[in-house]
């Protein structure tokens, strides 16, 4: 990785994250590419050469500073870089400034509404609300957002969670259409597990080869059903979506 010498001793570097761990009583940095991080942790890039813009650690990235291989040794038991880098990425703190988290915070706000609206719906008109709606009432419920997890993680239900219980604005989430076939044979034994599952059933029949019901569920209920499916029919039901069709497998 070319470096520009600077007669401060300070490494001059664009489109930089550093990670921060603090062990042992000592405090650990490394220079990665901006976004890397995150991709790293959710295991969407393998490769510490794409993470990294210097393979080594400091005590203070900015300043050039390389920690001691004595202090590496004693704090992590290893001498391996490689592995000490992993510990930290995987571990430690992305710092970032202020301005730079401000732009972060509102950027994630703004995922998490999109995310919001399209899981949702008006309960007396059963259409989606637009997103300002949506951002208007997570202020009003004062919905924090958490950096650090990416907003399809817990932040949207959450999120859904707290506009029901503290904001003025009516909303549930969407149901799914979806349909669900099973061999005639495992009917009889799933059928009522299946149905209990939906919220409203809207056609059912039973052919010489499947059982099918076709119903409106929440959808944090469409694993429970693909689970049943796995485990029950040995990968011979199936659930459909009106967008996609996955046949349950493990």
């Amino acid at each position: 990785m070319p470096l520009i010498n600077q007669p401060s001793n300070q490494i001059k570097l664009t489109n930089v994250s550093i990670v921060r761990l603090k062990k042992g009583g000592k405090r650990f940095e490394i220079a990665c590419y901006k976004n890397k991080v995150q991709e790293w942790r959710t295991g969407v890039e393998t490769s510490l050469d794409d993470v990294l813009q210097i393979n080594n650690v400091f005590t203070n990235v900015s300043k050039g500073e390389v920690a001691k291989s004595g202090d590496l040794k004693k704090v992590f038991g290893t001498s391996d870089v490689s592995e000490i880098v992993k510990e930290i990425l995987n571990k430690g703190e992305v710092q970032v400034g202020e301005k730079e988290r401000e732009h972060d915070l509102t950027s994630l706000r703004k995922e998490i509404a999109t995310l919001v609206a399209e899981k949702c719906v008006d309960p007396s008109t059963q259409r989606p609300y637009p997103v300002g709606i949506i951002e208007k009432a997570m202020a009003e419920a004062g919905f924090s957002v958490k950096q650090g997890k990416t907003a399809k993680s817990q932040q949207v239900s959450e999120c859904i969670k707290q506009l029901q219980t503290d904001s003025k604005l009516p909303i549930q989430r969407a149901r799914m259409r979806i349909r669900v076939s099973v061999p005639v044979s495992d009917s009889t034994r799933l059928r009522e597990r299946i149905i209990e599952v939906g919220d409203k059933v809207e056609r059912e029949e039973s052919g010489e080869q499947d059982w099918e019901v076709t119903m409106l569920i929440d959808p944090g209920q469409f694993r429970v059903i693909n689970e049943l499916l796995q485990k029950e029919c040995k990968n011979k039901g199936r659930i459909e979506t009106l967008t996609f069709a996955a046949t349950a497998s493990s």
